[in-house]
């Protein structure tokens, strides 16, 4: 005679493969007899100009010791900070993104024969690199900007890559024309098919927002700081939407 335990065990790997099957069972649409099932992806886009534009500026410095590499850091990286809050730009809108302190070493002899001396690296100083992620809001004075992080000691800069600081009315308008093409070539393949769309099923959505990369690169001094802002050419942004439309086509 099996124990209860037994008995109860059994019976519940008993009941699972029956739940499985329940669960996939409802998770098939159900169509009436004779219907058919017709999937259609589609994407939609909509343009804006960008009101914020996304850059990174940084500091590089060396020094004899990574004490003294790190402390002219500090000093440029702080003087780069203020500049940029004196410009205008926000605390919320400054963020450290990357702070990294690594060995200068001494280069290797080079042999007669083309080979490399098998000798211990020698550290001849230390390299420290502090960088910050800043948001522009206002993109006439981005050339201005970046004269006047220049000039305060940033010797990177790094972007930008220009974006919407709220996309989300122009995401709504990028689905909206996803919707339109789905139900537009549902129709199209309804009537060629002898059928008509008889309802939707089931909506799913991929892509949305995503902010181009960083498209310039430049490092700078104060000596050779241009004479005249850099010129920026903010352009468009494009928000895209796709979506996956699940419809039920009748006779």
């Amino acid at each position: 005679m099996k124990s209860p335990a037994l008995a109860s065990l059994a019976l519940a790997s008993m009941a699972l493969p029956a739940m499985a099957a329940a669960h996939d069972l409802s998770s098939t649409p159900v169509v009436a007899p004779g219907n058919t099932l017709l999937n259609i992806s589609a994407d939609g886009r909509s343009s804006r100009k960008p009101d914020m534009a996304v850059f990174n500026a940084g500091v590089t410095t060396q020094g004899k010791t990574a004490g003294e590499a790190m402390a002219a850091n500090s000093a440029s990286m702080n003087r780069a900070i203020a500049a940029l809050k004196a410009a205008g730009i926000a605390d919320k809108d400054i963020q450290t993104s990357n702070l990294n302190l690594s060995p200068i070493y001494a280069p290797q002899r080079q042999l007669p024969d083309g080979t490399v001396e098998p000798e211990q690296p020698t550290i001849i100083g230390y390299q420290a690199n502090n960088t910050v992620t800043v948001k522009q809001r206002n993109l006439a004075q981005f050339g201005k900007v970046i004269d006047t992080l220049v000039a305060a000691g940033a010797n990177q800069v790094n972007g930008p890559s220009f974006m919407m600081d709220n996309p989300d009315a122009a995401l709504d308008e990028a689905r909206m024309q996803a919707m339109a093409k789905a139900r537009a070539r549902a129709d199209l393949y309804a009537r060629a098919a002898g059928l008509k769309v008889l309802r939707i099923l089931s909506i799913s959505e991929g892509g949305g927002y995503a902010p181009p990369m960083p498209v310039m690169y430049a490092r700078a001094s104060a000596a050779g700081m241009a004479a005249e802002p850099p010129p920026i050419a903010p352009g468009q942004v494009d928000m895209n939407v796709s979506v996956t439309v699940l419809f039920e086509l009748a006779p």
